[in-house]
């Protein structure tokens, strides 16, 4: 197959303060491509199609969405708030997965996970 992987992009009012969250409380290894570009190395990635909603029950069609995932939610928690991350409310089950969202500099807020399904392996 052709493609091999995904691109995801954050747009933030604060890029740089946003690329150091990433690369220090977050920990994702990067490289710099120049004049303070980092790239995130990812360690894998999935990819779900929901229904658009209209009446509350889903986001606007069209809509992305980013989400990190971890074996382990309360100890990524944590782990991520021992390091000065915020999150903005409780881990709570959706059916799906625990799931929790945490801050991230320039408006940008992200959903944390546990999956409760079980990933085919690649």
């Amino acid at each position: 197959m052709a493609i091999k992987g995904v691109h995801t992009m954050f747009y933030s009012s604060e890029p740089e303060a946003l690329r150091a969250f990433l690369r220090d409380k977050l920990g994702f290894p990067h490289t710099d491509i120049g004049n303070g570009w980092l790239i995130f190395e990812l360690p894998e990635a999935d990819m779900g199609c929901h229904p658009a909603g209209e009446n509350g029950d889903g986001k606007p069609a069209g809509t992305h969405d980013v989400s990190f995932y971890c074996d382990d939610i309360e100890q990524s928690v944590a782990e991520l708030t021992s390091r000065g991350v915020e999150f903005t409310g409780g881990v709570e089950d959706q059916g799906y997965g625990l799931v929790t969202h945490f801050k991230m500099p320039g408006g940008v807020t992200a959903q944390l996970y546990q999956p409760q399904y079980t990933k085919n392996p690649v």
